[in-house]
C-alpha cells in the first residue's frame, strides 16, 4: 500500500519529528540523493502558486526524480470525467501525484481510487507541507518544541487547521485567536484534543501572544475568498500583528507568514521587516521539509 501524506496526522507520531530531524540533515549538508531515480511525479495545481511548485519542482529533481507540471487550465480534476477515473489512469502513467487543490475531498477520491502517492500541496481544508516547514524553522531555534508556545492570529483556515495538527504531532502548545464566524473546524480542534494537543481558543489576539514565542498569521482572504475582502476587513480588524501586539509576546519571540504577506492588513510593515521577522527561512524550509516528506513516502 502506498504511503499518503495529506494532513500531518498521516505520519505517525513516532515518525513525523524524525522526519523533521531529516529535514535539517538534507538542509545542512545540502542533500541530494537518486531515491527518486526513475520515477515521474505529477504537479497537478489548480491553484497558483510560486513557492510550492518551485520548491517541489526542485526537490523531486534534488532527488532524482522527474516532476511534470499539470496548470489549473489544463487539468481536468472531476470536469470532463469522474475524478475517480482519472485517479486509475494517472496511477498507470506516474509513481506519485502531488496537488495543490480546493477541496480535501479530491485527494480523497485519488487516494481511494488509485495505487500511487498522493501529497496535499494545499487544500482549502489544511497546508501541511507548509506547516512542517515551519515546525522546521522553529525546531531550528528552539529544539524542544513541547516548551514552545505558538501563537495563530487570524482565520482559523487551512493553515490554523495544520498547525492544530501540528500541535497533537509535535507536542508544542497552541493558542489561536480567530474573531466568530471565523474559528477553525471544531472536529479538527476536538481530534487534536483528544489526542493530547494543548491548544487555547479565543477571540483576543492579546491573549493568545502574551508570553508566546511564535506569532503567526495570514492573509485575511484567501485564494478564492476575495469577493470576501471587505466583510473580512471589517471582521478582522484589530487582529493586525504590530508592533504592540509583538511587545506582548516572550523576548526574541519570531514573527512568522506563510506567504505572500498583505503588509498594512494582517502585519504591519515594521513587523514584517524587523529582525524578529523569520519568513524567508520558512520559505527557504519548504524545499527541505517537502524532500525529507517525499523519502518518507518513497524510501
Amino acid at each position: 500500500m502506498p504511503k499518503h501524506f495529506l494532513t500531518i496526522l498521516d505520519i505517525p507520531r513516532d515518525e513525523v519529528k524524525q522526519v523533521i530531524l531529516r529535514a535539517k540533515e538534507m538542509k545542512d549538508g545540502k542533500v541530494r540523493t537518486d531515491l527518486l531515480d526513475g520515477k515521474t511525479l505529477l504537479l497537478i495545481f489548480e491553484k497558483a502558486s510560486t513557492r510550492t511548485r518551485v520548491s517541489f519542482e526542485v526537490g523531486v529533481r534534488q532527488l532524482g526524480g522527474d516532476p511534470v507540471f499539470i496548470a489549473a487550465r489544463d487539468s481536468q480534476l472531476g470536469r470532463s470525467e469522474p475524478l475517480k477515473d482519472t485517479a486509475r489512469v494517472l496511477s498507470r502513467y506516474a509513481d506519485g501525484v502531488i496537488v495543490r487543490t480546493f477541496g480535501q475531498e479530491k485527494l480523497e477520491t485519488l487516494v481511494d481510487y488509485g495505487d500511487i502517492p498522493v501529497v496535499n500541496a494545499l487544500t482549502d481544508e489544511y497546508h501541511p507541507c507548509q506547516v512542517m516547514a515551519d515546525v522546521l524553522t522553529m525546531y531550528e531555534r528552539t529544539p524542544d518544541l513541547e516548551k514552545v508556545k505558538v501563537a495563530w492570529v487570524g482565520d482559523g483556515n487551512n493553515m490554523a487547521h495544520s498547525f492544530i495538527n501540528g500541535s497533537a504531532a509535535f507536542g508544542y502548545e497552541l493558542r489561536l485567536a480567530c474573531p466568530e464566524g471565523y474559528r477553525p473546524d471544531q472536529a479538527i480542534l476536538d481530534k487534536a484534543v483528544d489526542l493530547g494537543a494543548k491548544i487555547t481558543l479565543t477571540d483576543d489576539p492579546k491573549v493568545a501572544v502574551a508570553g508566546a514565542d511564535y506569532i503567526n498569521t495570514d492573509v485575511w482572504a484567501s485564494m478564492g475568498q476575495e469577493a470576501e475582502q471587505k466583510k473580512r476587513e471589517a471582521a478582522f480588524a484589530g487582529y493586525m500583528v504590530d508592533e504592540a501586539l509583538m511587545g506582548l509576546a516572550a523576548p526574541n519571540a519570531s514573527f512568522m507568514h506563510c506567504l505572500p504577506a498583505h503588509r498594512g492588513e494582517e502585519v504591519s510593515e515594521a513587523v514584517f521587516e524587523s529582525p524578529a521577522s523569520i519568513v524567508w527561512d520558512q520559505a527557504e524550509n519548504r524545499l527541505h521539509a517537502q524532500k525529507a516528506i517525499l523519502e518518507w513516502i518513497f524510501k
